[in-house]
């Protein structure tokens, strides 16, 4: 089974989204971990049907290595994001995790993507859910 960590920050909303989504296309075939950059968001992604959820800074460092698949928004990947709640050690085990990471192109944090088209966020999870078939599938 796939274990797919869920990681955002602030309120969880986008990590909510996220796993409930995952939750509908995969019913209990994937693991999901909930990983917050505080209480209340990890709180809003058990809501939404993660199996576990962890918070904080140990805990995201501790799992992004665990993980087969780490998704959210882009911006998990940059240090002081989320308004300075996503640290450089969180970051950097993130992105030097061996796990395939998939992504939304959302712009925060003074940083645009370049050749990627403004989609709604609705959209941007429906592309993130067929991306993850994909990759389970091939696992």
């Amino acid at each position: 089974m796939l274990k797919t960590a869920v990681v955002d920050g602030q309120g969880g909303g986008i990590g909510s989204l996220i796993v409930k989504r995952l939750r509908q296309e995969f019913g209990d075939s994937l693991e999901i971990i909930a990983l917050g950059t505080n209480a209340v968001a990890t709180t809003a992604m058990m809501k939404a049907g993660a199996d576990k959820g962890a918070s904080g800074e140990n805990a995201i460092v501790w799992n992004a290595g665990k993980s087969d698949i780490i998704t959210g928004p882009v911006s998990i990947m940059l240090p002081n994001a989320m308004f300075g709640e996503l640290t450089t050690k969180m970051a950097e085990a993130l992105s030097s995790s061996p796990a395939k990471k998939i992504l939304l192109p959302l712009n925060q944090e003074h940083v645009d993507i370049i050749g990627v088209a403004k989609e709604p966020l609705p959209h941007l999870v429906d592309a993130l859910i067929h991306k993850i078939k994909e990759t389970a599938t091939n696992v």
